[in-house]
Order: C-alpha cells, then structure tokens, then sequence
C-alpha cells in the first residue's frame, strides 16, 4: 500500500505531535554491533542524541520523547510556529546560520558570522519568511537529523549511496491519550527488544534521561536537607523488571529547596533539552525560567512525571512476563482519566506502530482528521476504538 503523501500528514502551519521513525537501508547497523563485519557502532548512537538535542536548541521543534536503536531511531516531535513567529529578523538569521553556516570551523562546527553575513540573510524578505517556516517544520527538522549522519556515517564506512531506506514515517499524535500511548512504546523500545530489563538501563532514551535527573535531584535534596532519601518512595516488586524510584518531595522542605529540587528535574543535566511531561506542575515557578536548551518550557500530558514512570515500569512489567497482572489501584484514576481502556493498554503500547498508520487518537478525533484529510481510515479508528473510549 502506498504511504500517504507528507504534505497530507504534516501541516507546518499548525501545531502538531507528530512521531517519526527512519531506519537504515543498509545491511550494517546504525548502531549496535554488527555480527557479519564484527565492527561495533554503538557510538553513532551519542551523535544523534547529540545532534537532537541541539537542534531542539535552535528550532521551533520540541522534542518530547526519542529512542535510538540498532538500526532505527524514533522521535516524538512538536512544532512550534508560535514560538518562531516571536522571533526577531536577527534571531531568525542567527538561528540558520547555526544549521546552515556558509563557514565552519576546522571540526566542522558553524564558525562565528559576522555583522555582514547575518545582515545579508535579514535583508532578503522573501527567503527570510522560508527560512523561518523552515525552522518550525517537521521535515526539515528530520531532515537536518538524517542528513548529517548519514553524512558522517557514510564518510566513516568509506563508502556513498543512501543511509535511510527512505521518506521517514510520520503519525500525528491528535490528543493526549495518543501522546501518552506514543511516548510509552517509544521509551519501552529497549525493553520491548529484549536489549534491557530496566527503564534507567534503557540506553539514549528519553526515559533514561529524564531518570537520570531525577536521581541527580534526589542527591542533590539529600544533600542540602539529609530529607530526600527518608521520603523516597519505589515500585519494588518480585519482577524481572527492576524498580524505577518514584522521587516525593517533602511537604517540610523550605521552599527554597523545593524550587531547586523541580528545577533539577524540569531543566536538568541529561533531560533539560525534552519537552517536561506535565502540563501543570505543582509549582508555576520552575515553568518561568528561561532556557535555551529547548523552543519552550510548555509539558505534554496530564499527569506527572512520577504518574508517567509509574505507568510506564507497570506497563514494561506486563511486557517482560507476558502476563497480564491486575492494574493498580494508583494506577486506576490515570485510565479513567484519559478514558483509556486499561485491559488493551499493553497491547496497545506493544503494538502501537501496527495499529495505527498515519493518525493516532480517540475514535472521534481518527473520524475528524479523517473526514478533514480525505481518507479512509477504518482501520485505525477500528484499533482506537478498542483502546481510547
């Protein structure tokens, strides 16, 4: 069946949650250790995670969840064209010249531009405005990613040719309950591929990072206050999946600490440049500091990131053990409250990529975009209808 055409899926001028995948065409891995050559290329895996995080830097693209594998990477991306249409002329300039440079230094970097190099890409209106679109365009954004490894991975196998099997695959995400499910089966990829029992040893994942920095944040609380580590709470069970911690901040704790313990969660060390997951956190403040590390500090789910790991380490549980185990009772108020079904999430999750082909969502909001769109989509709002009330 043919794949449906990018400019029917993408729309760069509105707000969109789109998931993306691109997987080699070539017989050796992305990344990982290739059995027939015995060459290992597990550090391709550092580059994209470096080359995403700082291009969620410089676009108007949030970034809200990715995984790197062996031979494919996925993506969870957000565009942003509200945030780009505040951008200054000198902004806009600065930031092209980041992706674009006319100069590059000796490793390959963007050299510095000068007055006259920035003011000659200002001063042509009409190419201005694409290059702003540009900014806040999915494809380009997957474009910038592919392009400069297949580049690099090319050079380094002494060889041309293609690097991606083609076009990369794109589902809008169109409601929250679409996001969550999305953002799980990419963070259980590891685990779904039998390379890893636990979350935090899900390697250049999103969930992984954000872990990381929640234990950066408990170390750092027991530190100032010796209260963090008395207060933690965990998920531990007799499962072949190991415990992800569930970090509780004390009500007691001074302000002060509080505010610097959701800083260190909301803009830390290894996940600062991910889009947060709540929408609302418990305290406003930490949403007002201003970062360069991403398009905007703006979350993406109702619940918290405490809820979010909660579910993701039960639902990885179910995955592992093949069996289906009662939901929990901490768990019930977050199904209900996305109006999911709870028996056919770790179906969904696990079969996510299959059962829906370029829209996810709600039966009503799948009938929406397909009547708008044009297309015949009964199968997918079929598979919603089983998971999304």
């Amino acid at each position: 069946m043919a794949r449906t055409n990018r400019r029917d899926v993408l729309a760069d001028q509105d707000i969109q949650v789109v998931h993306c995948v691109n997987r080699c065409v070539r017989r050796a891995f992305l990344c990982g250790n290739d059995e027939l050559t015995g060459k290992n290329y597990d550090h391709r895996r550092g580059l994209i995670r470096k080359r995403l995080e700082f291009l969620a830097g410089i676009m108007g693209i949030e970034i809200l969840g990715y995984a790197v594998m062996s031979n494919h990477f996925h993506a969870v991306l957000r565009n942003r064209p509200d945030v780009v249409a505040t951008w200054s002329d000198a902004e806009v300039a600065q930031k092209w010249w980041m992706l674009c440079p006319l100069r590059k230094n000796e490793d390959g970097s963007p050299a510095e531009p000068t007055d006259t190099e920035l003011q000659a890409i200002r001063s042509d209106r009409k190419t201005l405005k694409e290059k702003r679109r540009r900014l806040s365009s999915i494809s380009w954004f997957m474009r910038f990613v592919s392009e400069r490894i297949a580049k690099d991975s090319n050079r380094e196998d002494k060889c041309t040719g293609r690097f991606w099997e083609g076009r990369f695959k794109a589902q809008v995400l169109l409601d929250e309950a679409a996001i969550l499910a999305c953002l799980q089966y990419v963070d259980l990829n590891p685990i779904r591929a039998g390379l890893t029992k636990t979350l935090e040893g899900s390697l250049f994942t999103s969930v992984q990072d954000r872990i990381e920095d929640l234990k950066q944040a408990k170390e750092q609380c027991a530190d100032t206050s010796g209260q963090c580590a008395e207060n933690a709470t965990s998920t531990a069970s007799a499962s072949p999946v190991a415990a992800t911690p569930v970090i509780a901040v004390p009500e007691s704790l001074p302000a002060a600490e509080r505010n610097s313990f959701d800083a260190a969660v909301e803009h830390g060390a290894r996940a600062g440049w991910l889009s947060p997951i709540p929408l609302q956190p418990r305290r406003q403040a930490v949403r007002t500091k201003q970062t360069e590390r991403r398009a905007s500090n703006k979350g993406c789910l109702s619940l918290g990131l405490g809820e979010y790991l909660q579910l993701l380490d039960w639902t990885a549980r179910q995955i592992r053990t093949g069996k289906r185990g009662a939901t929990p009772a901490e768990l019930a108020p977050v199904f209900e409250r996305l109006q999911i079904s709870a028996e056919l999430w770790v179906e969904c999750v696990t079969h996510f990529h299959k059962w829906f082909r370029s829209s996810v969502g709600r039966p009503k909001s799948m009938a929406t975009n397909a009547e708008t769109k044009g297309h015949n989509r009964a199968i997918s709002i079929n598979a919603s209808r089983k998971v999304f009330a």
